[in-house]
């Protein structure tokens, strides 16, 4: 895989099982590096970091964040991470193009999207073997997961779409027409609404995820990647930009576009909506935003190439 397609990768929804108030860690893939750095978010440096052949793109948390999962497109591999040990426990063959990842927050479940086929992996969190494949759309990137568990969304980026998936049956049960190329897509906390950073048309979508349909549109910097939902306000990863712009979720009318490193791509907001934490692939830095005065208050170096897509703090 290139380097090009091997970085094209999501934003996983929120979780809801317990977690601190406030991140203490965040997990970064560094895709040039082969490696996950650890960063200490209270001193702001890497204090670990952890090798993973195959140039690791996705990430997500099992809900008692204790594992860590991470695609590993050149390796066709899911890669699981002791959180404790810093150290990988497992690595499971899937071949394709593992890209996406997603966890459910209720039963634990890990789903890789495929950006070779138009599936889904289901991994099943205590074998760790491939428990069922699900069929979506054309380059499926983004996934999200309703804090219920019940509804999963995949980014079909080459069907300028949304699939909804009904966990349960793990059946593809709607289509939601979006903006140009999909990737990042992200639910916010109630379950009601999700949020599609559409690539091609330089926007986000909004949907809501009952009424299966797009509600709004809300146009934002250039390449949109990936969204983080904190205060009342998105924050969108502009590529092209080296910006993160930001709106208002409830009227949708855009707020100050904030500088943060190169190609920013990986975004996260922090448990208590204080920070917003964005992986800067071509600067290769951690940015940190406080969400109250939109502005930068840190910036980390990370090893080469940080992507960071998916829940990457614990």
């Amino acid at each position: 895989m290139t380097r090009h397609l091997a970085g094209l990768c999501l934003l996983a929804g929120i979780g809801v099982s317990p977690v601190p108030a406030r991140a203490a860690e965040a997990f970064v893939t560094a895709q040039n590096a082969d490696a996950v750095d650890v960063v200490d978010l209270e001193a702001l440096k890497v204090v670990a970091t952890i090798p993973v052949p195959g140039a690791p793109a996705g990430i997500g948390l099992s809900p008692d964040r204790a594992r860590v999962y991470v695609t590993a497109p050149e390796g066709k591999a899911l890669v699981v991470i002791d959180a404790a040990s810093r150290r990988v426990a497992r690595t499971v063959p899937l071949g394709g193009g593992p890209l996406g990842v997603g966890v459910n927050p209720v039963s634990g479940a890990v789903y890789v999207a495929d950006w070779y086929a138009k599936r889904l992996w289901e991994v099943d969190p205590q074998s760790l073997a491939v428990a069922a494949e699900i069929a979506v759309g054309t380059s499926p990137s983004g996934i999200a997961v309703t804090p219920d568990g019940h509804v999963l969304l995949a980014a079909d980026r080459d069907d300028d779409a949304l699939s909804l998936v009904d966990t349960a049956t793990r059946q593809r049960v709607a289509t939601i027409p979006v903006g140009t190329r999909p990737f990042g897509v992200t639910i916010d906390a109630d379950g009601k609404r999700a949020y599609a950073a559409n690539v091609g048309s330089n926007d986000v979508s909004v949907v809501d995820i009952a009424e299966r349909r797009e509600v709004g549109r809300v146009k934002v910097g250039e390449r949109p990647y990936a969204v983080a939902l904190a205060g009342g306000r998105a924050f969108v990863t502009d590529q092209y930009g080296g910006t993160v712009s930001t709106f208002d979720t409830a009227t949708l009318s855009p707020g100050p576009r904030l500088d943060v490193g190169e190609y920013p791509e990986g975004i996260q907001a922090s448990p208590d909506g204080r920070h917003v934490y964005v992986a800067n692939w071509e600067s290769n830095t951690l940015t940190v935003i406080d969400t109250a005065s939109l502005r930068v208050t840190g910036t980390v170096k990370t090893a080469d190439g940080p992507r960071a897509f998916g829940l990457f703090l614990r």
